[in-house]
Order: C-alpha cells, then sequence, then structure tokens
C-alpha cells in the first residue's frame, strides 16, 4: 500500500522504515528536512510540505501522523483536512486523548474524511519487534487499512499461544485489535499506559526496599526527630540489586519486558548515575484516572503512580516545606538532611 508518514521522531520514523521493508510505498514529512532527508535515503520518498505530502499520494489517501498529542496533533489534523478529499483517511498513531478523536472524527466525517485512531506501543524497539495496535474507527476503514497494521504488528513470535485462542480467531494475537468506534483505540492505550505507571512504580519501590535492606548498618544519631530503627540485627544485608532482578527474569511470576529494561539498567550502572529520577507524564495516567472517577472505578495504585510521577519533579517542594513549618510551630522540630542518598 501506499501511505503518508507524518512525523519522523524515534517512532515515526522507525515506522516508515519498517513499512518500507515490507514493501509499502511510503511518502515522508517532518518540519525538520534533514529528517526527511536522512530517511529518503533509505527508500521512502520525501516530502517537504504537507501539500506536497497529499500531492504525492494516490486516492483514495492514507496519512499517518505521529506526533505529540495537543497542539501539534490537532493542527496537523486541520491543515490536512483542506486539501485532503471524500474518501481519505487520517490516522492518528500518537497519543492523543480519546475526546478528541470523537471530536475529529465528527468534524473529518461531514467532509467525507475517515478518521483512524491507534495507540501505539513499542517505543524505540518496535523496528526490530514490531508494534503493538490498538485501534478505533469504522469497521471497513479500518479493512482498507489492515496491509499497513498487519506489517507494522509483531505477528504471534515466539509467544505462546494462549489455551483456547485458536477457536476465536481476529487479529489479537498477532499485536493488533480493532477495538471500536472512533476514540476507543486511544482509551485501550490510555489504560494500557496508566497500567504502566503502576507496573513501573512496582518495581521502583520494591527494589527501593532491598536497596535499602542493609539499613541496620547505618550509623546515625539517636535524637527526638528520627524514629529509631527497633530491630537493626534484621537490616543487615547488602543486596546486589542487578542479580536479584536477573534472577527474576528467569520463571519468576513477575518476568516481564518492563523487568527486562530494569535488569538492562543496572548491568549497566547500578547506582543509575545517568538519571536524576525526574519522572513525566503524557497525559494518559491522567486520563486514566478521571476515566475512573467517571465510572465509579477505585483505582488507588494507578493514582498513587501517578501522584509519585509529580512529586519527583519536586511538585511536592512547596507542600513538603510547609509540612516542616508546621511542625516546627507546634514542636521547634528542625529539620534533618537525608540520612543516605
Amino acid at each position: 500500500m501506499q501511505i503518508g508518514m507524518i512525523g519522523l521522531g524515534r517512532m515515526g520514523g522507525n515506522m516508515a522504515r519498517r513499512l518500507t521493508k515490507g514493501g509499502h510505498q511510503c511518502v515522508v514529512f517532518d518540519r525538520n528536512r534533514e529528517n526527511v532527508n536522512a530517511l529518503a535515503k533509505e527508500g521512502p520518498a520525501p516530502a517537504y510540505s504537507l501539500e506536497e505530502l497529499v500531492e504525492k499520494l494516490s486516492a483514495p489517501r492514507a496519512l499517518w501522523i505521529m506526533l505529540p498529542s495537543g497542539a501539534p496533533t490537532e493542527e496537523t489534523v486541520a491543515a490536512l483536512s483542506k486539501p485532503l478529499e471524500s474518501g481519505d483517511a487520517i490516522i492518528d498513531g500518537g497519543n492523543s486523548y480519546y475526546v478528541d478523536d470523537i471530536r475529529r472524527a465528527k468534524e473529518l466525517a461531514s467532509k467525507g474524511i475517515h478518521y483512524v485512531d491507534v495507540g501505539t506501543s513499542g517505543g524505540i524497539w518496535g523496528l526490530e519487534r514490531g508494534y503493538c495496535m490498538m485501534i478505533g474507527g469504522e469497521r471497513d476503514v479500518i479493512q482498507q487499512l489492515d496491509p499497513i497494521f498487519a506489517t507494522l504488528a509483531p505477528g504471534i513470535g515466539s509467544i505462546p499461544r494462549t489455551p483456547g485462542r485458536e477457536k476465536l480467531g481476529g487479529t489479537a494475537e498477532q499485536g493488533y485489535l480493532h477495538c471500536g468506534l472512533n476514540g476507543a483505540g486511544h482509551f485501550v492505550k490510555m489504560v494500557h499506559n496508566g497500567i504502566e505507571y503502576g507496573l513501573m512504580a512496582a518495581y521502583a519501590e520494591g527494589l527501593g526496599v532491598l536497596k535499602s535492606a542493609n539499613a541496620g548498618a547505618w550509623q546515625s544519631e539517636a535524637d527526638a526527630e528520627t524514629t529509631p530503627l527497633r530491630d537493626p540485627e534484621h537490616y543487615q544485608h547488602d543486596l546486589n540489586l542487578a542479580d536479584i532482578v536477573e534472577v527474576w527474569r528467569r520463571g519468576s511470576v513477575i518476568a516481564s519486558w518492563l523487568l527486562d529494561l530494569t535488569a538492562s539498567a543496572l548491568a549497566a550502572d547500578a547506582k543509575l548515575t545517568k538519571f536524576a529520577g525526574r519522572i513525566s507524564d503524557s497525559g494518559e495516567g491522567r486520563w486514566t484516572i478521571k476515566a475512573a472517577i467517571d465510572e465509579g472505578v477505585p483505582v488507588p495504585v494507578l493514582t498513587t503512580a501517578l501522584y509519585e510521577r509529580f512529586a519527583s519533579r519536586g511538585e511536592a517542594d512547596y507542600q513538603d516545606r510547609l509540612l516542616s513549618a508546621i511542625r516546627f510551630g507546634f514542636g521547634g522540630h528542625l529539620e534533618k538532611a537525608a540520612e543516605r542518598l
């Protein structure tokens, strides 16, 4: 198939490469001309404006947007709606808010332009591993675009089949799924990322407990400001976190790709000296919690994981200072430096 790719960053560029290797004809555009020129050397046709991109595609056109959510995607969809014709399709493969998908689909439908939302997971490893895709939109349009999804998807690979799965059929075990109407793809990806926050936080917190298993060996002065460790002899373990994570990868029930990445990070640098620990959140965790509130579904783990990301960026500094001020006010308690970093 022929497809236009807009946004040649960490994921968009590799998706264009995977599609080209799969035999598809890609026309690529990015505001950075150097990204376009570099990728054009590998086979895709270059375009240096959205208008040129549309001109180089044959009707019915399919254009895949791989840009940050919010204004970049919103502005690109609006710009494309002018030169595109009835029967063309815009695919948003970024992390847009599903509510925006529903609105965009309605607006474009009045012009006969189809809109498809694709929650995409795979990150920088997608070129090699493939991309897991959660898709929302009209069924007949999704079917027309199936060759694109099938090429980008990881396929069944070496993962054992789920017992009974052969009776169910469908594309899920190939790594992509038509989830439902417009917005459904990004809704599923939104919750996927909310779960990801929780899983990552669980690994980090558990390893934090293991890292401090030698707390009984710390030298600290006894004072009224610090609760003493009651049984220091119980906390005399100097544990090798890199080895522990590695053994967990081998048959443990908490094995996962995220654990694989954790093992790689610790093997490279157990002290993680290249990282300051400020964790961003790109929106999906917040939207997941909002949906949970609207639905009346309790999600304490996902909520706490999101709040931990806020705190990691220093967004709890003011309230922490206020707590310290109140404590000093009623008891004259002085702040103490961290005992161990």
